[in-house]
């Protein structure tokens, strides 16, 4: 089955952390364009590293199939449901909820 799955969302203050996983299965994440997005309360979706302004880091695990989202110095304005998505095959995953308290 190809499925992405999420995790590692919670409730933070401004200027915590968070690391968030997605794991890959039923094809491979080496050579694929999945990517981190969002979508804040009211808001379309993004592309997290553009919308991250250089405090947010992707890093790549081929031989876990598993895509890490590094959030550091959270702000308020990063509230919101973040998932992983593949334009190429056509999915998503459900997401994991990011809130981020000032």
């Amino acid at each position: 089955e190809v499925r992405l799955v999420e995790s590692g969302g919670g409730f933070v203050q401004a200027g915590e952390s968070l690391r968030l996983s997605c794991v890959v299965s039923g094809f491979a994440l080496s050579g694929s364009d999945v990517k981190w997005a969002r979508r804040g309360p009211g808001k379309g979706p993004e592309w997290v590293l553009s919308a991250g302004q250089g405090r947010f880091t992707i890093t790549r695990d081929n031989a876990e199939n598993t895509l890490w989202l590094q959030l550091n110095n959270l702000q308020p304005e990063d509230t919101g449901l973040y998932y992983c998505t593949s334009t190429s095959i056509g999915i998503s995953g459900p997401g994991t909820q990011v809130t981020v308290s000032s």
